[in-house]
């Protein structure tokens, strides 16, 4: 293992992108978790998202892993053009031929994605802990660790989607039909998502389309990207301005989507493997 850290580290070490875009997602990270200190005006209205209560517990672990959960781009242009960059320029190759096995490669990209998980996983959990102590109005033990597990939801649907990006770098090789790919895919899981709702609500009252919604069971919800949206839903019907319109929010935890989130990382994992095997690199 330690093999493997210094040889990814010596790897990225000089290329520029991996150190510009790791610092440029931690400082924007830490600057959306900070989001709710600043007024917005809104249509002639200021709003202060803090006093909207996204720093109470125990709703704070909801919104802060899930504004950071939309910066994950970032990073994953970074594991992105870090393997496409194996590929062009021809690393892959000599690394194979001075003795790094298949295994050990996916091992070592396995690593850098592990590390990039934990890092950003400790940073949101460090972070809420402090804004929620600081400005939540109840700091009961009880609620403070109610909803922790968002943070577990978090760290599964970073580390699936960086496995997925792997993926589409170990077969496509290029970073551009990479995007490409991901964007195709998330337009078509979008489609097969609005299809299947409508089929399911067509008709319906709204109380009955909101119990569908609630309980039934989505094929779609089982696809790559849509079962890692799953692992945290959209917390702005928890804004105190949303209450008072009367919108209520209901969560039932997204069991399907986490194992389907589960089956795909090995899925990715092992299709990058056999990928890498039975191509003539």
């Amino acid at each position: 293992m330690t093999k493997l850290l210094k040889l990814e580290y010596y790897k990225n070490l000089n290329y520029k992108p991996f150190k510009v875009f790791t610092i440029l997602y931690f400082a924007i990270l830490i600057a959306l978790l900070f989001i709710g200190l600043i007024d917005f005006d809104l249509f002639g209205a200021t709003i202060n998202l803090k006093e909207q209560g996204i720093y109470n517990f125990p709703e704070i672990w909801n919104f802060t892993t899930w504004i950071v959960g939309l910066l994950k781009i970032f990073l994953g242009l970074i594991i992105v053009f870090s393997i496409c960059q194996e590929f062009s320029d021809r690393m892959f190759k000599q690394n194979t031929i001075d003795g790094l096995s298949r295994k050990e490669f996916i091992g070592s990209k396995l690593l850098t994605v592990s590390i990039f998980t934990i890092v950003s996983t400790v940073v949101v959990f460090a972070i809420t802990m402090f804004l929620g102590y600081q400005y939540s109005n109840t700091k009961e033990s009880a609620k403070v660790f109610e909803e922790v597990f968002f943070i577990g939801n978090y760290f599964l649907k970073l580390f699936t989607f960086f496995c997925f990006l792997m993926f589409l770098s170990v077969l496509l090789r290029k970073s551009i039909f990479v995007f490409l790919t991901m964007f195709v895919l998330w337009i078509g899981e979008g489609i097969l998502t609005a299809v299947e709702t409508f089929s399911k609500v067509k008709g319906m009252q709204d109380v009955e389309r909101n119990a569908v919604m609630q309980n039934d069971f989505f094929v779609s919800h089982l696809l790559p990207l849509e079962s890692m949206s799953n692992l945290i839903p959209n917390p702005m019907v928890r804004l105190n301005m949303a209450k008072m319109m009367g919108l209520k929010y209901e969560f039932h935890y997204p069991t399907e989507s986490l194992i389907a989130c589960l089956v795909w990382c090995g899925i990715f994992i092992f299709g990058s493997y056999w990928i890498l095997r039975k191509r003539d690199w």
